[in-house]
């Protein structure tokens, strides 16, 4: 299991599928706001001029000297919802992150945001 602690020193290190291709640098992590558990992170892709944070799930990433390792394709995550650099992810668009890994979706505690930037 990854921790918040754990995770949070990881930003800016290469994200990598599970083949070992980089997808980009991680730049933040959202946690479950039910369990307070690592569950999504956004990656920084594009080219240096038009670059976008892309999110995909933490489910089953392990840690490796100086990257990430996560469970999801290069083409799968860079069709990911996004949301520019400077943005924040709107609650309302939480659920097509999910559905976009064909994961379940319910709101999270007390019907509010299910994810919360750490």
């Amino acid at each position: 299991m990854i921790y918040s602690a754990d995770i949070r020193e990881w930003r800016n290190r290469d994200v990598l599928d599970p083949k070992g291709r980089k997808i980009g640098a991680l730049e933040a992590v959202y946690v479950d706001t039910t369990t307070d558990a690592p569950a999504m992170a956004t990656v920084r892709t594009g080219i240096p001029t038009r670059q976008r944070l892309v999110f995909v799930p933490l489910d089953e990433a392990t840690l490796g000297p100086g990257y990430v390792k996560v469970a999801h394709s290069r083409g799968l995550v860079k069709k990911a919802p996004s949301i520019g650099l400077d943005d924040i992810l709107p609650a309302e668009r939480e659920a097509e992150i999910f559905q976009h890994y064909d994961q379940a979706y319910a709101p999270g505690a007390e019907r509010g945001r299910r994810l919360a930037r750490r």
